[in-house]
């Protein structure tokens, strides 16, 4: 890209201007499109089609929360029970199957339709439950989601909620509660099954069974206006009780094939390419990794190009990358 554009595009968002930001843009669309970056300059002017009105709102998102009321805190140390959260991001940043794909779609739809739906008395899915492996993507589909529906995220700190004091949890859970139902957010409970466990789980104590009645008996009673997602690695460990409180249930799989290609292509995009890069054969090579462990091996692929001082992504990096994940993996599955 050319640097003057760059530069006139910084200092264009840094003067907060609007018109100048999306002029600078549209020419850096129509200069790569000349430069036959077609590719590029597809994804840029999508990119800008769909946040172009929501450009600089971050002022005016953070101002609704840091109005609100004072982040709740444990009595017993002090820490913040949540972190909230602002991100820019779309559904072109997801590559996930189609079936939890347009669920996450229609979810967004659902809230952006709530006036229509509750003329005919219905209100949109508000809990939700997400469930699957390791980095299959179901933190990143929640910034997306707070990013589409321009809702900041609430990231609910489950190391500040579970308390030593007996009965101090439940009561960190009824402040949280307290706090999302006086606002509008995205409200994600990350590693759920900490305080979704089974009640008949004989290692449990009655603590425990306490928090898991009190928290399923606020969901039940729960009228604000946000959206609640709960996310699990570990989905045998919850309570059976707990999936019937959920509006829908999201299962986020392994990539297939397909997926993997795609991934790996989103990712060596971003460098210029030798001819005879394998992307059928890394995406083979790789049947038994995340979107993640994908994502980190194109990472660790072009560092390695970048302090190396190369013009292109080779076979040479990736597949030493995908050596690197492969005994990072060995070594997390040997603890």
């Amino acid at each position: 890209m050319r640097s003057d554009l760059i530069k006139s595009l910084f200092m264009a968002y840094a003067e907060k201007d609007n018109t100048k930001f999306l002029d600078i843009a549209n020419e850096i669309i129509s200069d790569e499109a000349k430069k036959n970056h077609t590719l590029l300059a597809k994804d840029l002017k999508k990119v800008l089609n769909n946040r172009n009105q929501n450009i600089f709102k971050t002022d005016s998102i953070s101002k609704r929360f840091k109005d609100n009321i004072p982040i709740p805190r444990d009595s017993e140390r002090g820490f913040p029970l949540l972190e909230i959260r602002e991100y820019h991001c779309s559904f072109n940043d997801l590559v996930l199957n189609h079936d939890v794909s347009d669920k996450l779609i229609t979810l967004v739809d659902e809230f952006q339709y709530k006036e229509i739906f509750n003329s005919y008395g219905l209100k949109p899915k508000q809990k939700i439950l997400f469930c699957g492996p390791p980095g299959t993507g179901k933190t990143l589909s929640a910034k997306v989601i707070s990013s589409e529906l321009n809702f900041p995220l609430v990231y609910i700190r489950f190391d500040s909620i579970v308390s030593s004091y007996l009965g101090e949890t439940a009561t960190n859970l009824t402040k949280i509660f307290d706090f999302i139902e006086k606002g509008e957010w995205v409200v994600l409970f990350d590693e759920f099954d900490i305080i979704g466990k089974k009640r008949d789980d004989p290692y449990e104590h009655g603590e425990i069974k306490r928090v898991v009645n009190n928290f399923m008996q606020m969901l039940d009673n729960f009228k604000g206006l946000s959206l609640i997602i709960a996310a699990t690695n570990h989905p045998h460990l919850l309570d059976t009780a707990i999936w019937r409180r959920f509006n829908d249930i999201l299962y986020f799989d392994m990539p297939d094939y397909k997926r993997r290609h795609d991934i790996f292509d989103k990712y060596l995009k971003v460098f210029k390419r030798a001819d005879n890069l394998d992307i059928e054969k890394f995406s083979d090579s790789t049947e038994a990794f995340s979107p993640a462990d994908i994502s980190q091996i194109c990472e660790e692929a072009l560092r390695r190009i970048i302090l190396q001082n190369k013009i292109e992504i080779t076979n040479e990096e990736v597949n030493w990358a995908i050596e690197q994940q492969i005994k990072k993996k060995e070594i997390i599955h040997r603890n």
